[in-house]
């Protein structure tokens, strides 16, 4: 027995008998009006909003005025951090839009 053998064997032992080239369709003589789908717009589905577990909330009270030494008023926010420095910042910036003046007198937790 022969242990040579051709490279075509070897490539039909390979990867076997190969495949007669698929038939060449002629689509002259075939209508060529394409045709169009328009397809539906999917629908969007809205996400449930989750109901929110308990959320940390800090109470600031704040002394504000527009003159110095005078007249103040007191005015409460509700922030909704853990930081109670965070929450002092966002209180007198808010408080800043409207007064000129303003002290922290006590952040508290709710």
């Amino acid at each position: 027995m022969t242990t040579e053998l051709t490279e075509e064997e070897m490539r039909r032992a390979l990867f076997g008998e190969p495949e007669p080239p698929a038939s060449i369709i002629d689509n002259h003589g075939q209508d060529t009006a394409t045709e169009i789908v328009v397809a539906e717009p999917t629908k969007v589905v809205k996400k449930k909003k989750l109901s929110k577990a308990f959320t940390p909330r800090l109470r600031v009270t704040l002394r504000v005025g527009n003159e110095f030494e005078g007249k103040m008023h007191e005015i409460i926010h509700e922030a909704d951090t853990l930081s109670s420095l965070v929450a002092e910042q966002e209180a007198t910036k808010i408080a800043k839009k409207k007064f000129r003046f303003g002290e922290v007198i006590s952040v508290k937790s709710m």
